[in-house]
């Protein structure tokens, strides 16, 4: 496609570049291109992603090129430097590089000058104190070229930016370290050791980083179908509502005595989100021991009302936060559909089983069952053109991957993604602090920073939600 063509025409000429383009724009298949066409320059290419997308590279791999299977490694659990095939294309974990001293040694041996380093998803690396943003930026420093890809360079700021461009070349934004770029570019809270408040000097970043990078949005370079949303709602039983005002105050109660933190936020928010979909593992203040309660609910009943209003010849994905609702969610459709209608996509699963799932979900199941945490990157899942949440995690950057599986190039239809929603709960805060393209976390923090001094209002906050 045009737009990617000149992408490949600007990042050609030099050895490293930044592919910043919005999710389901093709950036894969412009790193691709960048690889064929550096062929007789480079000895072999070395590309770095999240774990549970390592099948789908080796499937646009093959699909994009002339290459046989044997053409393309993935690392698996048997790969050890001493058995590195001698292929063109090799796929690697980015997580593996936190904890596996194996994979390490197998990367280290293959990273060569005349490499080429791709690092699929780099804001898996925008950590800088990162065990494995360290270990992947020295190992690939020795390749001759370099090249990262995003559709969320800065999904938390400005921040996001140094371990990224460091990885390519610390010469683009030209600090040594971590603590001179804090220095020029973050105002940090006084109060607040660690938080960021304000960024400073982002025009010089950009005008630094210009040369390097190419970015593209859908809206610029795709005619796309239009995204159609709706919302389902149910309420709470009696016996949630006082599960929810009860964890609610004692929460209060201990972070009154103590302090509010995102960390107390958060703990908070997954409580109450947890009882809002019928269950709740929870370790009361001042215990030890976990508790771990179900209760009746009407958010399985609501999907399953859902499912039946939707044509019985689409195919649906249904994102779902934690396991216990993938499983609440398989039971429930397989009692109506059969187990065979379903597709699983989760943490609990391996790479090879995940990778069965997706290809199971393709030639006949209706029902892609998954979690964004680990679905949520790199799947193309253009089969279904119905969408439902059945709950949301709390970051807006998380809600748009997930939706973006199946609203990419190759979709001719309009795609509707439907939110189950809880009335009255913390589902209405989510639903709106992403609405607002933010984090429910991040935004309910600076609520309390406004009140915290006076407790009177703290409590009456809290107690809205």
């Amino acid at each position: 496609m045009k737009h990617q063509a000149a992408a490949v025409k600007k990042m050609l000429p030099t050895r490293i570049g930044a592919l910043f383009m919005e999710m389901g724009t093709g950036k894969s298949r412009t790193a691709i291109e960048l690889g064929i066409q550096r062929q007789g320059r480079i000895s072999k290419i070395v590309w770095f992603c999240p774990v549970s997308l390592k099948e789908t590279v080796r499937f646009e791999i093959l699909k994009h090129t002339d290459c046989s299977a044997a053409d393309v490694h993935v690392f698996g659990d048997k790969t050890r430097a001493k058995n590195l095939p001698s292929c063109l294309w090799h796929v690697v974990g980015i997580e593996s590089m936190s904890s596996s001293t194996r994979v390490i040694s197998a990367v280290n041996a293959l990273i060569d000058s005349r490499a080429m380093v791709i690092v699929d998803e780099s804001s898996y690396i925008k950590g800088h104190t990162a065990a494995r943003t360290e270990r992947i930026t020295y190992i690939a420093s020795r390749a001759r070229y370099r090249l990262i890809l995003t559709g969320t360079p800065i999904s938390q700021g400005v921040v996001d930016l140094f371990s990224q461009m460091r990885f390519l070349s610390p010469k683009i934004l030209g600090y040594g370290s971590f603590y001179s770029f804090a220095a020029n570019h973050l105002e940090y809270s006084e109060k607040y050791p660690g938080m960021i408040v304000r960024s400073h000097n982002t025009q010089f970043l950009a005008a630094k980083i210009q040369p390097y990078v190419y970015q593209v949005t859908k809206d610029e370079c795709l005619d796309l179908p239009d995204k159609l949303f709706e919302t389902r709602y149910f309420s709470m039983t009696s016996t949630q509502r006082v599960w929810y005002e009860t964890v609610k105050e004692e929460i209060l109660t201990e972070c009154l005595e103590d302090d509010f933190t995102s960390l107390s936020i958060f703990r908070l928010f997954t409580a109450l989100q947890q009882i809002v979909c019928g269950f709740l593992n929870y370790r009361p203040v001042r215990k030890k021991a976990m508790e771990h309660h179900e209760f009746s609910h009407d958010r399985i009943a609501t999907l399953m009302d859902t499912v039946t209003s939707i044509p019985p010849e689409e195919k649906v994905i249904i994102w779902a936060k934690y396991i216990r609702d993938v499983e609440g969610i398989t039971a429930a459709l397989s009692r109506e559909f059969g187990a065979g209608s379903i597709a699983l996509y989760h943490g609990e699963l391996n790479e090879a089983k995940r990778a069965g799932q997706v290809e199971r979900f393709r030639n006949g199941a209706r029902f892609f069952v998954a979690t964004p945490s680990c679905g949520g990157h790199g799947l193309t899942l253009n089969e279904a053109h119905y969408v439902i949440f059945y709950n949301n995690g709390f970051k807006y950057a998380e809600r748009l991957q997930a939706e973006d599986r199946n609203h990419r190039i190759g979709q001719a239809r309009k795609v509707t993604y439907i939110d189950i929603q809880c009335l009255d709960s913390i589902d209405d805060r989510i639903a709106q602090a992403l609405y607002n393209k933010g984090s429910v976390v991040e935004e309910f923090k600076r609520e309390v920073e406004k009140v915290k001094s006076k407790k009177g209002r703290l409590k009456k906050l809290i107690k809205s939600l």
